[in-house]
């Protein structure tokens, strides 16, 4: 600490007081780095935030190569001390999703107007591929609603299951591999960020339209409709189902009706008593059992009740030679890769982040990435579609007491064993309870507590959710998420080009400076406009700053017009504690507000600009304004007090 020296000419004693009894601290930049040192520390934050090479400094070769092995394949991890209790827990855990999965495979596959099998395929291979490569314990990969709702609508623009049935096929494969190759790309070069595009307000109001929609589609299995839409809609799909009462079938309607009463009763009790989640994790396989049994019984395809029909036996198929390349439809898989590619990877992530968090272990963002990429290029290649991390199967797997990712091997041996003997039993399976057991898996994704928390925290997110939920039931599903991640995107603009200015004033009786709007007792200093700017500062905002600046200045010598006081502005003091960047036409923006100040007599003070700020701010002070003790202070208070004193010693001086 020095004290002021600017004062030091003083002749009268009072002054000299005044002066020597203040001190204030210096704003020091930062010491000096090297061009190549900072674009490597910016790479670095940007890039590897959670310092992956920490583990490895200071050790041996045998050691960086086993935890390297450990790190690119978790399994050897956990694997090495893997015992027969963990094992127990595995098994029970692996049976109990492996019934949900069995059924929800089935009918995730119609949804996605692919065959049933490829349901059943696609819960085979990747958990296996997960289960090696994975870092969460608990999440339980396969097909999931919303990506095959995405990509039956996305191929369905441009081909038809039903007419070209071997093209669509291959399409829906081609898809999957270029979403498995930007999912494991976006973690190789450590670029997961993007997916937090995909706000929680987006995926709230995007899971609730979604969810509607895939209801509404299956009212054509529970009401037995032969003709229908091929639009997702919410306007195309209920015009279709009461355009085509004819064909509504009475017996249909009544099974779909008690089979889906049945299972939401289920997801209930599992729901009030989480101890018997098995309830609801059976239900499916119980329901799809029961209606066998019936149709079989009754012969119900004399009765107007469809059944799934003869299902291939035998393990996966190699589907490599049905990838497309190249040819017209490319742009439409490469399309559907990428949306449903970044849909499956935001809620696997999520997913495994959240059970991550109930057992309090970390997940690693950019591994499952690669984990989850992978998985779904050695799927695409072995007849499955795209694959991820499931809410309501890793709900259950954690329940069930899974310790490890075993529990994935488990189910995937399960199914293997369905796939090779039990494909039989499924001929006579009815598509209507199919459609009971997509709607009750996907009534748990419209979370109205959530859109009302975000209702009553931030109204703009809201309006984000809503046009998310809009967006998918009147124009489309990607076209609503197109919408609601404009829109976010849009507010994040609005923020950077218009960033949070404030006045602050004296808190009475301390040296503390709030927001005169949120402290009533905060009074203005007079001769002093003191301002926070609360954001990065580039050239995106220092048109807008500059003029608010001047409004904050207009007003300040209005209102002292109107009240005629004679105190007059002397200083504007702008606190840069919350300004974490600078670029060139930031310091620019200084430059001409300080001429533009000078001319209305006017000094400009800086309080606290932290390092990077300092630093430019320096190389840009030709005239070495911003080196003069009296334009750079470390606190609000500080300034104050320590102009107030010089103003008061000139004065003296005048006198």
């Amino acid at each position: 600490m020095e004290p002021i020296r600017n004062v030091s000419s003083l002749d009268s004693h009072q002054s000299l007081e005044i002066a020597t009894e203040l001190e204030v601290h210096k704003v020091v930049p930062p010491p000096h780095i090297s061009t190549f040192k900072k674009l490597k520390n910016r790479l670095k934050e940007t890039l590897f935030p959670d310092d992956p090479l920490r583990q490895f400094k200071g050790k041996s070769s045998k050691t960086k190569f086993i935890l390297g092995a450990q790190y690119i394949f978790p399994i050897l991890q956990w694997g090495p001390n893997y015992n027969l209790k963990l094992l127990k827990s595995d098994v029970v855990s692996g049976l109990t999703i492996a019934s949900l999965a069995i059924p929800q495979g089935i009918s995730y596959a119609k949804l996605a107007n692919l065959p049933p099998i490829v349901g059943l395929y696609s819960s085979f291979v990747p958990p296996l591929i997960y289960a090696v490569l994975g870092s969460s314990r608990d999440l339980a990969v396969g097909p999931v609603s919303i990506a095959s709702l995405i990509m039956g609508s996305m191929l369905r623009q441009e081909v038809s299951p039903a007419k070209d049935p071997i093209l669509f096929l291959q399409l829906a494969f081609s898809s999957t591999f270029f979403a498995g190759l930007v999912q494991a790309s976006l973690g190789f070069l450590r670029l997961g960020f993007i997916i937090d595009f995909l706000s929680k307000a987006t995926l709230i109001g995007f899971m609730a339209g979604a969810a509607i929609i895939v209801s509404l589609q299956q009212l054509k299995s529970l009401l037995g409709i032969t003709h229908f839409t091929q639009q997702m809609g919410l306007v195309p799909v209920l015009s279709s189902v009461f355009h085509k009462t004819n064909e509504w079938s009475w017996q249909t309607i009544l099974m779909g009706f008690c089979f889906l009463v049945f299972l939401l009763l289920t997801r209930h009790v599992s729901i009030k008593k989480p101890n018997l989640f098995w309830v609801s994790a059976g239900a499916p396989l119980v329901s799809v059992i029961l209606a066998t049994l019936i149709a079989f019984a009754l012969k119900a395809q004399n009765h107007g009740i469809s059944v799934i029909g003869k299902l291939q036996e035998g393990l996966n198929p190699p589907s490599w030679n049905m990838l497309h390349f190249r040819g017209i439809h490319l742009g439409l898989v490469f399309k559907t890769g990428l949306v449903t590619g970044i849909i499956s990877l935001t809620e696997g992530i999520a997913v495994g982040r959240t059970f991550a968090a109930l057992k309090n272990y970390q997940v690693d963002g950019n591994k499952e990435m690669i984990a989850i990429g992978l998985m779904n290029i050695v799927g695409s290649s072995t007849s499955c579609y795209v694959t991820t991390g499931a809410f309501s199967r890793s709900a259950v797997n954690h329940n069930a007491g899974c310790k490890t990712a075993a529990s994935n091997i488990i189910m995937a041996i399960t199914v293997m064993v369905t796939l090779l003997f039990l494909m039989p039993l499924f001929q006579y399976t009815p598509n209507v309870v199919l459609g009971a057991i997509i709607v009750t898996a996907v009534v748990g994704l419209i979370d109205i507590p959530a859109a009302y928390q975000i209702w009553k925290i931030d109204k703009f997110d809201f309006i984000v959710l809503l046009c998310a939920f809009l967006g998918v039931l009147f124009i489309s599903v990607q076209g609503g998420l197109a919408v609601a991640v404009g829109i976010s995107i849009f507010k994040v603009l609005l923020q950077i080009t218009r960033p949070k200015t404030v006045v602050l004033g004296s808190i009475p009786g301390t040296d503390i400076y709030r927001n005169l709007d949120h402290y009533k007792n905060a009074v203005r200093v007079p001769g002093f406009l003191i301002l926070s700017v609360e954001a990065p500062i580039n050239f995106a905002n220092t048109t807008y700053l500059k003029e608010r600046i001047s409004r904050w200045i207009e007003d300040y010598e209005a209102e002292e017009e109107e009240t005629k006081k004679q105190s007059g502005l002397r200083y504007l003091v702008i606190d840069l504690s919350a300004v974490s960047a600078i670029d060139t036409s930031g310091t620019s923006f200084f430059k001409d507000l300080r001429i533009l100040l000078d001319k209305k007599g006017i000094e400009l003070v800086l309080v606290n600009p932290l390092g990077e700020v300092i630093e430019k701010l320096q190389r840009a002070d030709e005239g070495h304004e911003f080196a003069r003790p009296d334009s750079l202070f470390l606190t609000v208070g500080e300034a104050v007090a320590s102009l107030s004193s010089t103003f008061k010693c000139q004065s003296l001086n005048n006198v």
